[in-house]
């Protein structure tokens, strides 16, 4: 399905408001704008006689406002997580003995995540038990394992 350019703009518009709005309510001015805003709230306590209206206001403002920053730090956090991602990925691709299976992990089911961690838990431990705490693994070793791993485990495809 196409986008329409009213709705790329509509985006684009979304985009930057998300950014300047994170960007403004991390920043130390939009604390301080709060703080005062509470302070001033709490100072006109005894002059509204601490009325349930007087309540309401802070109340409703502040159940407001952390209503939609959920959602603004949710998308700020959605796209954090894919930058990082990317970033990883690109880290993997570009690693000569790295296993480009590992890119895209994040869509994998959680059965699945859980399985790659036994293997690298497996491998954790094995590397506790090495005498030399400063030893390095050479691709060519990486490459003799998994040859063996081939040889040992029928599920495993051959490459080609």
């Amino acid at each position: 399905m196409k986008k329409s350019k009213s709705d790329s703009k509509k985006n684009n518009f979304f985009e930057k408001f998300a950014n300047a709005a994170t960007k403004f309510t991390g920043s130390s001015f939009a604390f301080i704008s709060a703080t005062a805003i509470v302070v001033i709230w709490a100072i006109t306590g005894p002059l509204f006689n601490y009325s349930e209206t007087w309540q309401l206001v802070i109340n409703t403002g502040t159940t407001v406002i952390t209503f939609l920053m959920v959602f603004l730090i949710q998308k700020a956090q959605n796209k954090d997580g894919k930058a990082i991602q990317l970033k990883l990925n690109e880290l993997i691709a570009a690693q000569q003995g790295a296993s480009n299976r590992m890119v895209d992990i994040e869509d994998l089911s959680e059965q699945e995540l859980d399985q790659l961690h036994k293997f690298y838990v497996t491998i954790a431990k094995l590397a506790k038990k090495e005498a030399d705490i400063h030893c390095s693994h050479s691709i060519d070793v990486a490459k003799e394992l998994n040859e063996m791993k081939l040889k040992t485990n029928k599920n495993l495809k051959q490459p080609k």
